[in-house]
């Protein structure tokens, strides 16, 4: 009995106990699997906690862009967002190392970097007032074009979109010597019709859903970098949220985020066989071609290292990578 009214009180208490709802901004277009995946979270989240912790998701960029959510969570309007590198970038400039173009060769690498390094960026984030739930690597950036793009030089004869929000990489870009034509992604289709541009780097999942890949049919198929983020709350919003919640919570977002990164892998091979059936053309970037792209992007990296991202950061990122390449 004694159990019994114990068990009756805990229930009494957690019903009585206004539901916490968190809103979250999100650059994710609706009914993608990035969307599903936070809805997933949020239903498990509401379920673990009896209805006192509830997500309302706002999807598509309906909360504006990255720098716009984070303004908002700092306002108290959001309480978390889901962010790409370039947001991420804008709490803790030093997670940007993880997208140094040609820096890593393999998800291995990629996975093995990223176990060592997040836990510093958490608490430079944490510093902030922000808490990061879930990293997310969801595949990899490769370059687009209207002509074939092999070697550097191919790239160098065309006009590259840089998306708009990290100045110290579209300087990198330009000092490696190419042609740089600053260009928000919703202006992308424009651009390329009128000519305004030749090429992109996207995610071929990006590149596909926004049908950019029909007026710049040719992929390389070396990979530029790889495409990392993450859903972050405000750290002062996590601390509400009782303690006995918080460790089951966080092993739903572990199992969403492995799910989520299998279902990623699957949807961009049958994007890119989609995109293979109408008009794609891939090409296999030649055995001496990465030495060469590394060359040309070591010319713009003091415009990152000791100014977008830290010289210890970055050091630290050479020497994990160093490591794991004697190892194998």
């Amino acid at each position: 009995m004694k159990l019994t009214r114990i068990f009756v009180f805990l229930l009494l208490t957690a019903m009585a106990m206004p539901a916490q709802v968190i809103k979250i901004g999100s650059v994710a277009p609706d009914r993608s699997p990035w969307h599903d995946a936070l809805k997933e979270i949020a239903r498990e989240w509401e379920a673990i906690t009896q209805g006192q912790v509830k997500l309302k998701i706002y999807p598509g960029g309906i909360a504006g862009g990255e720098e716009d959510t984070i303004r908002k969570m700092k306002m108290g309007t959001l309480g978390g967002a889901i962010l790409t590198n370039i947001g991420l970038s804008k709490i803790d400039p030093d997670a940007f190392v993880l997208s140094t173009p040609f820096m890593f060769h393999s998800e291995e690498e990629m996975a093995y970097v990223m176990e060592r390094l997040t836990p510093i960026f958490e608490k430079q984030i944490e510093k902030k007032g922000f808490k990061v739930i879930i990293w997310t690597m969801t595949g990899w950036v490769n370059f687009f074009s209207k002509n074939p793009v092999l070697y550097p030089q191919d790239l160098k004869k065309q006009k590259l979109s840089f998306n708009t929000g990290v100045p110290e990489m579209e300087q990198a870009w330009k000092k490696s010597g190419y042609n740089i034509i600053p260009n928000e992604l919703t202006e992308l289709m424009v651009a390329l019709q009128s000519g305004m541009v030749d090429a992109f780097y996207l995610p071929p999942l990006v590149a596909g859903s926004g049908q950019y890949f029909a007026l710049a049919p040719h992929m390389c198929s070396l990979k530029v970098a790889p495409l990392v983020g993450g859903l972050v709350i405000m750290d002062r919003i996590w601390e509400k949220i009782p303690e006995n919640f918080k460790q089951p919570m966080m092993e739903v977002v572990a199992r969403v985020s492995r799910k989520l990164a299998r279902e990623t892998v699957d949807l961009e091979t049958k994007a890119l066989d989609s995109m293979k059936k109408n008009g794609l053309i891939i090409h296999e970037a030649p055995a001496d071609s990465l030495t060469k792209w590394k060359e040309a992007a070591d010319k713009g990296m003091d415009e990152l290292v000791g100014k977008l991202f830290s010289r210890e950061i970055y050091e630290k990122l050479l020497q994990i990578l160093q490591e794991y390449r004697q190892k194998k």
